[in-house]
């Protein structure tokens, strides 16, 4: 059992399965600080200062507006819409980014294909045997 285990652990598509996750949680770090500390506070200056990270609607009497986000999360039920809106700019943002990568090997995948494929010569020794099955054909005839 032990050794089913590493045959199927150490096979190429776990690993490259792996790596994938790995990079894919990096990237998304990457992506969720630029949405944050970028792209968000660009959007909050052109719409006049507004934090969207702050947005919520209470659900609870106990929570008071103008609280923010996450204090008024622990005091009550909120709906963080703010929080959402930050979210779906980031999903926006890695789907792009994800369409154009697969979008580029895509294109590099079909120039690849398009590209004659090199004949192998044959060598000489094959060719000076074939000269003489052809001989040798014809001398039956």
């Amino acid at each position: 059992m032990l050794e089913e285990f590493k045959k199927f652990a150490l096979r190429g598509n776990v690993v490259d399965l792996a790596v994938g996750v790995i990079i894919g949680a990096a990237f998304g770090a990457i992506v969720n600080s630029l949405v944050q500390d970028v792209i968000m506070p660009i959007i909050g200056a052109v719409t006049g200062g507004l934090d969207f990270s702050n947005y919520y609607i209470p659900l609870s009497s106990k929570v008071q507006t103008g609280m923010p986000y996450a204090e008024a999360k622990k005091v009550g039920a909120v709906i963080g819409y703010g929080q959402f809106l930050t979210l779906a700019v980031n999903f926006t943002i890695i789907a792009f980014v994800l369409f154009m990568v697969i979008r580029a090997m895509n294109v590099l995948k079909s120039r690849e294909e398009a590209k004659p494929k090199p004949v192998a010569e044959v060598p000489a020794d094959v060719k000076l045997l074939g000269e003489i099955r052809d001989l040798l054909a014809e001398r039956r005839v």
